[in-house]
């Protein structure tokens, strides 16, 4: 145990030398914050989705991304909304959440299983999710999220990986999608799987954990600033070496019975929490 602390310590350490944050970020004012804690109460999420609340930290989360009530987000492959569920009720009166989902032309099953499976949750509660609006992330170049300069924040959870087993143009294609689609001085909040400083990018593909260098790289690439880091979803007990890779943690727990109490108390993995700003 002691191993793993000192080695997540030393990763967190080592990744700041490759990129020093510009400014200070954001502060929510009092007021937010509770309107962020209230969000999370929200009556719609489902049991199993507040069950993860200890190993996601949705409150501490979406205050590090600064998430005002007025605001215009957009929220990259939201899956079936386990974020939504918190953001839809927090942006509803004042602001504007707009869903990038899947393409529901794409050739891919899973995409459209779970697209719909979304839409099915949208419709279900219309008096919290009436005003969510729904677009398309896909890998055509000619696409845009949404119009150009629109969104305060955009906002994507441990979907790099998806991107880069796509190959490493198709992530740089999607950070240049979400740098255009945000306004001069807008956020960029993101959370990933953390892999081992050295990590090579197939292992990456194939583990789920991408390092922050690279996310880093791909951010600057596109325009973005390194604005601040969070330890918020900093998990030490995650060696991040594991026979199915991340998908051998909760809540996937791919090996089934095997070893299943020792990856039940590691937990979900250990997660780089990053913001980024696009210049104005």
């Amino acid at each position: 145990m002691l191993k793993n602390m000192i080695g997540g310590a030393l990763l967190l350490v080592a990744g700041l030398v490759h990129a020093q944050p510009t400014a200070m970020p954001p502060r929510l004012e009092p007021q937010q914050q509770e309107m962020i804690r209230e969000a999370v109460g929200s009556h719609v999420r489902t049991i199993s989705n507040v069950m993860r609340d200890a190993g996601r930290n949705p409150a501490q989360t979406l205050g590090f991304f600064a998430v005002e009530p007025q605001h215009t987000v957009i929220e990259i492959w939201p899956g079936e909304g386990w974020y939504t569920e918190i953001l839809a009720p927090l942006l509803r009166e004042e602001g504007k959440l707009i869903a990038a989902h899947f393409d529901p032309e794409s050739q891919v099953d899973y995409f459209r299983n779970s697209l719909e499976k979304y839409q099915d949750k949208l419709a279900d509660s219309p008096e919290v999710y009436d005003q969510v609006e729904l677009s398309v992330l896909n890998y055509d170049p000619d696409l845009p999220i949404a119009p150009p300069g629109s969104a305060d924040r955009v906002l994507t959870f441990r979907n790099v990986h998806n991107w880069l087993s796509q190959g490493r143009e198709e992530a740089e294609l999607v950070f240049a999608k979400m740098h255009a689609v945000l306004k001069p001085g807008g956020l960029l909040g993101l959370v990933e799987h953390r892999a081992r400083i050295g990590t090579d990018l197939e292992t990456m593909v194939s583990s789920g954990y991408v390092t922050e260098e690279l996310i880093v790289e791909l951010a600057e690439q596109a325009g973005f600033e390194l604005l601040s880091r969070s330890p918020v979803n900093q998990n030490s007990q995650d060696s991040t070496d594991h026979p199915e890779g991340v998908w051998t943690l909760p809540p996937t727990l791919r090996l089934g019975d095997e070893n299943r109490a020792q990856y039940l108390a590691v937990g979900e993995s250990d997660r780089m929490t990053l913001l980024f700003i696009k210049p104005e």
